[in-house]
């Protein structure tokens, strides 16, 4: 017999085996292909997705009443509306304008930011990574506190407690810094920009802290766990880790902080000695606010005097909105840096 025979008979490849049966297919996964949705999610998306448009429809209808009732008032200014030194609406014809409110709450706004975000950044580092549970937990509880208490509250504290002590600082400065014009002082009452920019750094510190705060716990332990398998010490740790992560939280965090400071009323106008002046030094008395002069004047002004009012009001809106558009730029082109996707 042939040799080929031979081996083609005694060939020992197994038959071929019947394809396996594909997994069953549950009623999700059905309606899914199909691509319907369940009778609960069409509800929540449509609450959600009018929610969204209820919203936009209210700050369109403030921006048009803002708009309307400031250019009623506009119209009538005998001055330049954004760099007159003045705010007197019951001449004829009327002067007004919003230099130094503008000024002055930008300042007291800078002056809180750079005092309140990076100690509040600080205390939420301590209370996530350093402090032991037995003490993380009281301080995370008083600055919960501390973030409730209404804004009268201190600005009575500002106004009893924080101004007579201040009299030290603005001596040191004065001493120290006075050649720079910035910290000179009058030896006047301390009801200056600088307090209020301290008051209001109190004031949004808890409301940072707290968003930073719960940012930091969320970073993912496995990246903490990898710098410390490579040797990391514990603030390495926090700066290429927790930091990079939390970056955008922190900024988002910063930006709620500043537009509670930019519409601050009743703490500004119990600490601050306004003037329509802008002075050169910040712990001089004088300035004003949006805020503070809108609480201050809205009761003694006649019905051209609101409009004048609601016009610097629209500023405010305006600036606020700018605001957070460039904080949503920001956290935009950090995000691909932050390491949450990673």
């Amino acid at each position: 017999m042939d040799i080929s025979t031979q081996n083609t008979d005694t060939d020992d490849t197994p038959p071929p085996t019947a394809p396996a049966a594909p997994p069953p297919v549950s009623a999700e996964q059905k309606r899914a292909a199909r691509g319907g949705t369940r009778p609960g999610d069409r509800i929540f998306l449509g609450l959600s997705r009018g929610s969204g448009i209820f919203l936009l429809v209210i700050m369109a209808a403030i921006a048009v009443f803002l708009t309307y009732r400031a250019s009623l008032a506009i119209s009538k200014d005998d001055a330049n509306f954004l760099t007159t030194f003045e705010w007197n609406t019951s001449l004829v014809p009327p002067k007004f304008g919003i230099a130094v409110l503008a000024f002055g709450t930008v300042v007291s706004s800078v002056i809180a930011m750079v005092i309140a975000v990076p100690i509040a950044v600080a205390i939420a580092l301590f209370i996530t990574h350093y402090a032991p549970r037995r003490l993380s937990g009281p301080v995370a509880y008083v600055i919960d506190l501390l973030a409730a208490v209404p804004s009268i509250v201190y600005g009575l504290w500002g106004a009893l407690v924080l101004v007579p002590h201040m009299d030290g600082l603005f001596g040191w400065l004065n001493d120290y810094l006075g050649w720079t014009g910035v910290f000179s002082w009058e030896k006047g009452a301390p009801r200056s920009m600088l307090t209020v920019g301290v008051l209001l750094a109190v004031m949004i510190l808890p409301v940072i802290t707290n968003v930073s705060r719960e940012v930091f716990r969320q970073v993912p332990q496995m990246h903490e766990e990898a710098a410390l398998a490579l040797g990391a010490t514990r603030w390495e740790v926090i700066r290429m880790s927790v930091l990079p992560f939390g970056r955008s939280g922190v900024i988002s965090a910063s930006m709620l902080g500043l537009g509670r400071a930019l519409g601050e009323t009743m703490a500004v106008a119990t600490v601050l000695s306004p003037d329509f002046d802008i002075h050169a030094s910040l712990l001089n008395p004088g300035g004003g606010t949006f805020a503070q002069n809108i609480a201050s004047k809205f009761n003694e002004a006649t019905e051209f005097g609101r409009d004048a009012l609601i016009a610097s009001g629209l500023v405010l809106f305006v600036i606020t909105l700018l605001v957070n558009g460039a904080a949503r730029m920001i956290i935009a082109r950090r995000k691909e840096y932050s390491g949450a996707n990673a």
